[in-house]
């Protein structure tokens, strides 16, 4: 990818207010991460909501500093940005990359679990990974405390491939502690991954934000020691949601730690005692066909582009068929009498207004007030 196409997607990317669904939305309708940046004044005008391009020399900046440390990028719809991963809906627009990036193009399951977990929940994590890389599969983790660090590890001792998804910055390794083993996993093949800007301090609300990127980046998820309310039945059930396999491994009643691994298996996660488990459920590609897939620069219809605003009232028209229920896309095309192209760059704007939400599925819904 050319500079400046980097560039104008890392500002779009890291304008405040631009998520990654509506990322997608702006290069679909206007063509191109430059475009969609110069055409934010406008939006913010007509939305009434600011929307503040992120300046120039900052991302030329964090370009700078990723580049020095020895960090690649990815970009959604680019050059070996990890296929799995762009068929969520909610799909990192930028990632940046500190080690071997072709190492998210192969086949990958994760393996997560307790912070605090058991001696027990460590051996079992080092010996799965240890396993499953022997077997071909990289093991994707968060890096965490407990069984994250003893999956990399495991991994990292077979000679295997480990990924490594962090919460902050690339230069921010968390918990501190494993700040020699983020830079083993960097140096020895595997690959660290940061979706936070550069400098950016791990806090409690990029946790679940890190944990979709695993459940996104893998096949199946394994799950050893996890409480009812944890961080790692959270990546369970996105990985669920993006159509991935789910295992657990099994442990003892009386250990809180094992109460939320031993309900998934309750509820129909594979059994898992060994890698060979977990080779026998793999499949080689997710179950079922992704609800919604990111559109490349080149698929975007130039005349959605150029298509004369939709007046207003068309807008009130369509914002009175949404409710607080979501609703599909294409039911609100049928209903309101307005072409495809007319009706999704309403919806946009809708959505920078902060009126309608977008939700998994195609679909739509009246935003919270």
């Amino acid at each position: 990818m050319r500079d400046a196409d980097h560039l104008a997607r890392l500002r779009l990317a890291r304008t405040e207010g631009i998520g990654p669904s509506t990322f997608r939305r702006l290069l679909a309708r206007h063509g191109s991460a430059a475009a969609a940046l110069a055409a934010l004044p406008r939006i913010s005008s007509q939305t009434g909501r600011p929307l503040a391009p992120f300046p120039a020399d900052a991302a030329e900046r964090e370009t700078g500093a990723v580049t020095k440390l020895g960090g690649t990028w990815l970009h959604l719809d680019g050059p070996g940005y990890p296929p799995l991963l762009a068929l969520t809906e909610d799909a990192p627009p930028v990632l940046a990359v500190l080690g071997d990036a072709s190492v998210l193009l192969r086949r990958q399951v994760g393996l997560v679990g307790a912070r605090a977990a058991s001696a027990s929940g460590r051996r079992i994590a080092e010996e799965l990974a240890a396993g499953l890389t022997t077997g071909g599969l990289a093991v994707t983790s968060g890096l965490a405390r407990g069984v994250d660090a003893a999956a990399h590890l495991g991994a990292l001792e077979a000679h295997g491939r480990t990924v490594a998804v962090v919460a902050g910055g690339l230069d921010q390794p968390y918990p501190p502690e494993n700040a020699k083993l983020q830079a083993r996993i960097a140096a020895e093949g595997g690959a660290v991954v940061a979706e936070a800007p550069f400098g950016t301090a791990p806090l409690a609300r990029h946790f679940p934000r890190r944990n979709r990127i695993v459940a996104g980046l893998v096949l199946g998820v394994v799950v050893v020691e996890a409480a009812l309310r944890s961080g790692s039945l959270i990546t369970a059930r996105l990985a669920l949601e993006a159509g991935r396999e789910v295992f657990a491994v099994p442990g003892s009643p009386l250990d809180p730690r094992c109460r939320g691994s031993n309900d998934l298996i309750r509820q129909g996660a594979h059994l898992v005692e060994t890698a060979e488990d977990v080779f026998a459920h793999l499949p080689e590609a997710p179950r079922d066909l992704p609800l919604f897939r990111p559109r490349s620069e080149s698929e975007a219809q130039p005349q959605e582009v150029e298509e004369p605003p939709a007046p207003s009232d068309a807008a009130a028209q369509l914002l009175e068929l949404i409710g607080p229920t979501p609703v599909a896309v294409d039911d609100l095309v049928r209903r309101c009498h307005l072409s495809p192209p007319t009706v999704r760059a309403i919806l946009l704007d809708l959505e920078l207004s902060g009126l309608v939400e977008p939700l998994p599925g195609n679909r739509v819904a009246r935003a919270a007030s």
